[in-house]
């Protein structure tokens, strides 16, 4: 227990924060059902709890290295457990949409002390076991998300998708407690509270305009002023930035083209390949009638292609630049969702099958390489800064990845449909709306929608591939000693975890 009882606690947390991320995808549907939500409504189920998590998640760290990385992890532990509870007996939207968030500061503190906990405690082969181990973990939470989500819905129902996280969370903290040492990062730093502000002011706010545009259009003043909000809080992010002493992320990172390359794969990556994923279960569920487990496990494909050419690519690419494994992945990414955006109203759920392979294709071969690509742009005494970055931008980007999707499905459908239409498909397709339109008149409408976000994701992926190839130069990522022990895994962080 002494030896191995630090990766079990390390890996409960990141089990439960990594399922949390997917899970609710495939209980969308009943989620609306049950609490009169609209689609606006369940892209926020989402988005909060993404958009919590990358706003705090460098702010997070740098508080860990001042506080105490077990005691901020204990907390993130709590915290989250009890935003499950919440979430789970939540009698409105409003009130699942503030819980998930809740949950998202939670996650957020735990994942950023995930790897220095780990890093603090093992060193050598040991590490090398827990790495592994931990990755495994990882790997399997995001990809049984979606059946387990799908197993509790139409079991239990869908609340148990966060019940089932109490008992984890209790074990989880009696473990880590009981088993792992405190530590703390460099002495004499200091814990950048106004970066950290500024920061998921500028997250919160560009991710709400993109949302509410879905519904009040790009043009209109509500939507500018979150925007200009947004260019505000940016602005003065990067004046804090610049003038702080211990800032959370040095500016001048971003001078290397090679460090820009990578940042914007990360912030294009999880948005591209996982953002429409939501609204494809919802068209799976509503308009195809399908249970939720058969919808969670149409997603396996994507899962099972991740996960083959992932295991194949840590051979067969060893020593290949991650200019051409992220660039290439991303195009794969943008392939997949380009075939995606080929459905009509007869289509069936075979005809995402090409897609999703492709996109979990791009998945495995991207994601090992991302990382390792930011570290190997920086010198090793910004390796820890350069993965926390990674982890930011790839988070940020699967919030603004869902919102934008979501925007452009609604103002696709809006063409057709009503503006009340639109939401009311959400939950319950010509049954909820009285009659009114045809199933297939319904169907025609939400397949549209989802083909033109197919189509953005994939513009998306396409263009930070190319930006990728571009700009990456560097042949492999840089194995220099660093001071910081979580930075030395930060690397192999990204192998087996998808958004």
């Amino acid at each position: 227990m002494r030896t191995w009882g630090p990766l079990a606690a390390v890996c409960l947390g990141t089990f439960m924060l990594l399922l949390d991320v997917t899970i609710a995808i495939v209980a969308l549907p009943d989620m609306a059902r049950a609490l009169g939500a609209s689609l606006s409504d369940l892209q926020w189920v989402m988005d909060g709890y993404a958009l919590a998590l990358a706003a705090l998640l460098l702010g997070m760290g740098a508080a860990a290295d001042v506080l105490g990385r077990r005691r901020v992890h204990v907390v993130g532990v709590v915290l989250f457990a009890g935003a499950s509870l919440l979430c789970g007996l939540a009698t409105g939207p409003q009130m699942l949409v503030a819980a998930r968030g809740l949950q998202g500061v939670g996650a957020a503190a735990m994942f950023a002390t995930t790897l220095p906990l780990l890093g603090s405690v093992y060193q050598g082969r040991q590490r090398s076991t827990a790495l592994g181990v931990w990755g495994a973990v990882s790997g399997a939470a995001a990809a049984i998300g979606p059946l387990a989500g799908g197993l509790l819905t139409d079991g239990p129902g869908w609340r148990w998708i966060f019940f089932v996280n109490l008992p984890v969370s209790v074990a989880a903290v009696w473990l880590t407690l009981r088993v792992v040492p405190e530590s703390r990062g460099t002495r004499g730093r200091r814990v950048d509270w106004a970066g950290t502000a500024t920061f998921a002011a500028f997250a919160g706010a560009v991710t709400y305009g993109a949302v509410r545009a879905g519904s009040h259009g790009w043009t209109e003043g509500g939507t500018l002023a979150w925007f200009a909000t947004a260019v505000v809080a940016l602005t003065g992010f990067l004046v804090v930035e610049q003038r702080g002493a211990d800032p959370l992320l040095d500016l001048r990172l971003f001078t290397k083209p090679a460090f820009s390359g990578v940042m914007a794969g990360a912030l294009a990556f999880n948005g591209a390949a996982f953002g429409v994923l939501a609204y494809t279960s919802i068209w799976l569920q509503t308009m195809l009638g399908m249970s939720a487990v058969r919808g969670g496990v149409q997603f396996l494909w994507m899962s099972l292609a991740s996960f083959v050419v992932a295991a194949a690519g840590g051979r067969l690419l060893h020593g290949v630049s991650a200019r051409f494994t992220v660039g290439g992945g991303l195009l794969l990414i943008g392939a997949g969702q380009f075939c995606m955006a080929g459905l009509d109203a007869n289509s069936g759920a075979n005809a995402l099958i090409p897609g999703l392979v492709l996109v979990g294709a791009g998945t495995g071969l991207a994601s090992p390489g991302i990382a390792g690509a930011a570290l190997a742009a920086v010198g090793p005494e910004r390796a820890g800064m350069a993965g926390g970055a990674v982890n930011t931008f790839r988070q940020l980007g699967y919030a603004i990845g869902i919102a934008l999707c979501g925007t452009v499905l609604t103002s696709r459908m809006q063409d057709t449909l009503p503006h009340d239409a639109a939401h009311a498909l959400a939950g319950g397709g010509a049954e909820a709306l009285g009659g009114t339109f045809s199933e297939q008149t319904l169907r025609a409408a939400f397949t549209a929608g989802l083909d033109r976000a197919a189509l953005v994701a994939g513009a998306v992926a396409v263009v930070a591939g190319v930006l990728v190839l571009a700009l990456v130069r560097t042949p492999r990522p840089a194995r220099a000693p660093v001071t910081d022990p979580a930075a030395a895994t930060l690397t192999q962080e990204r192998a087996a975890q998808h958004g």
